[in-house]
């Protein structure tokens, strides 16, 4: 620690602790490696369908947003598996609570990926 002053090497070695959080979760986490094929398919059909800067913003973000809430969940899990690794009922709320934060999150995108994708598609 450097006694609250700011460092550069602090910000780069943060840095390599998120990169490496990263590369965690999309090793180790299923959810994680599906939830970045459907953004890549997303993000694929936006370039195909030329959509607007505005609806960029919508898809980047719900993408953003669903990823967040795994990566979260993930860790939640983790930790809470760290602190009773047997059967607690107060743990299963907490996981339950987390995995409802990806499921929330993921439904957004359903939407958004709807209101964006089906009129250029369909209409």
């Amino acid at each position: 620690m450097n006694n609250g002053k700011f460092s550069i090497i602090d910000r780069i070695k943060s840095f390599k602790y998120a990169f490496n959080g990263l590369k965690l979760f999309f090793i180790n986490d299923h959810n994680g490696r599906v939830h970045l094929f459907a953004a890549i398919i997303a993000i694929a059909l936006s370039f195909y369908l030329n959509i607007s800067g505005y609806e960029w913003i919508a898809i980047l973000s719900v993408i953003s947003a669903v990823f967040v809430a795994e990566i979260l969940n993930s860790a939640i899990e983790k930790l809470a598996d760290v602190v009773s690794p047997d059967y607690h009922p107060k743990i299963k709320v907490v996981k339950d609570l987390a995995a409802a934060a990806v499921l929330v999150a993921a439904f957004l995108a359903v939407a958004v990926g709807t209101i964006v994708f089906i009129p250029k598609l369909f209409l």
